[in-house]
């Protein structure tokens, strides 16, 4: 039988974490290939119920990627998309969902080593706790 590996989605601000794996890309940074990357205007913009639908969908962990505090490129949308966080964990929790498998991380458009090494702690971390059990739809 082979190893677990996660499939992970990761929610990505486009001024910031997005531009962070892009420049691992282009950098040949090499960090593991089972994320799924997806691009959003901004980490405050995130939906809790993305999450939520994701890990539905078969996600065994979910990354949401903003830029540091104080240099949002809206102001103060990672500091909403904090507040959101640190409610969805409560949400996963009620829901049955280990809520180690959503992690939020501040990654700049400059760390591409940074991005690397947030995907493979994520999924180190993923691995840890197994493949994810369906949350029912209501």
């Amino acid at each position: 039988m082979s190893e677990f590996e996660p499939n992970i989605v990761a929610f990505l601000c486009n001024w910031c974490s997005y531009a962070g794996a892009d420049l691992a890309g282009t950098s040949r940074i090499e960090y593991p290939p089972n994320v799924k990357a997806i691009r959003v205007m901004c980490s405050g913009r995130i939906n809790p119920m993305f999450i939520v639908n994701a890990l539905q969908e078969g996600a065994d962990g979910v990354l949401i990627g903003g830029c540091h505090p104080g240099d949002c490129h809206y102001s103060q949308g990672n500091y909403y998309a904090r507040r959101k966080f640190q409610i969805m964990r409560k949400i996963l929790e009620y829901l049955g969902v280990n809520p180690a498998r959503v992690r939020m991380s501040w990654v700049s458009a400059s760390e591409g080593q940074k991005f690397a090494d947030v995907i493979s702690e994520v999924i180190g971390d993923v691995k840890k706790i197994g493949p994810a059990k369906n949350i029912n739809r209501t």
